[in-house]
């Protein structure tokens, strides 16, 4: 069983280096600003004839914000949506989707204020879980996907769980990355944010900027990592550059304080995960501070047909454990996806 194992984690390795390769390779057509060009049909057409590592960086526009996604293989393949967490973007999957475009359709956009995406000013637009979760049901159908199956990463779970929440069938199957919905996975990191829902005041408010700093950034990434040394910095610091934009630490703010809208949806989700039991696999961080194991268990109690793996690791352990985690998704959806 071992060696089994190491031959399929060896095996995801050599394709994540080959994938790199290709897109290190520079195919141009594919540069986040000559993709621009190409749209609709056009972009469906590209993405089937292109090589299935090859990632196209594209924008879309929704309810007049520019939404920055990336998108590869097959449109005529089931869809994999990568909805990211915070203080990230689409760029976490960036390893993980050349390998999910050998078999399937792939895309992983920015919420308005992440990534490449528009962040427009706080009095322009309405920084919500709920209106993300409108602005990627939007986009996706624009993209003109009818189902799909959706990685669900830190704040991806809320956006996700929302979608699901709308229209239950159209969700094929969840794969959860220390992605919550049980009031048992708020533990004391949550202490401060819990204090801000209850008073809304600027003395709790500016408490959270702590939160916001290179070296809590750096934390995100590298706390309970057992090898933190192979955390890539490009990581953080692209990260921290995004967070540093004038006016975008009130709209992380904003987003902090929104949070609560979700725990009072947990109850609904829940019933909503015994009563249309959507496939899932769990590929959980377990030593994540913020979204500790204690949030991942709970998930067995409400769905029956679920694959659970604790992974030593933190927060994003996608990028500690992306060739595993990869493998688990791959075997996943070729068992579950129809």
């Amino acid at each position: 069983m071992t060696n089994e194992i190491n031959l399929k984690t060896f095996k995801s390795h050599l394709r994540m280096a080959a994938a790199a390769l290709i897109i290190a390779g520079g195919l141009a057509s594919f540069a986040p600003g000559a993709a621009n060009a190409a749209s609709g049909a056009a972009d469906a057409d590209i993405i089937a004839e292109a090589p299935s590592g090859i990632v196209a960086h594209r924008t879309i526009e929704i309810d007049g914000v520019s939404v920055f996604y990336r998108e590869a293989g097959d449109a005529a393949k089931p869809t994999v949506l990568l909805l990211h967490g915070f203080p990230t973007s689409s760029q976490m999957f960036r390893n993980l989707i050349p390998v999910l475009a050998e078999k399937y359709h792939v895309l992983a956009p920015d919420y308005p204020g992440y990534g490449a995406s528009d962040a427009p000013a706080r009095d322009a637009f309405d920084y919500t879980f709920a209106n993300y979760a409108d602005i990627v049901e939007k986009f996706i159908d624009k993209k003109d996907v009818d189902k799909f199956s959706v990685y669900l990463m830190d704040y991806g779970a809320p956006v996700g769980f929302r979608l699901f929440e709308k229209n239950p069938g159209r969700v094929s199957g969840f794969i959860i990355q220390n992605g919550n919905a049980y009031e048992e996975g708020l533990k004391e990191f949550w202490e401060p944010i819990k204090a801000y829902w209850k008073t809304g005041a600027k003395e709790q408010r500016d408490a959270l900027r702590q939160f916001l700093t290179i070296e809590a950034t750096q934390w995100q990434y590298t706390h309970g990592q057992p090898k933190p040394e192979l955390i890539s910095p490009d990581t953080w610091h692209t990260d921290q550059y995004l967070l540093d934009r004038p006016g975008n630490k009130d709209i992380q703010l904003d987003l902090f304080y929104d949070y609560r809208t979700n725990v009072e949806k947990y109850a609904t989700w829940q019933a909503q995960f015994r009563k249309y039991q959507t496939p899932t696999l769990i590929v959980w961080g377990e030593n994540d501070f913020i979204f500790p194991a204690d949030g991942a268990y709970p998930y067995r109690r409400d769905l029956d047909n679920v694959e659970f793996h604790l992974l030593d690791g933190g927060h994003f352990a996608l990028e500690s454990h992306g060739a595993l985690i990869a493998d688990e998704i791959v075997d996943f959806l070729d068992r579950e996806v129809k």
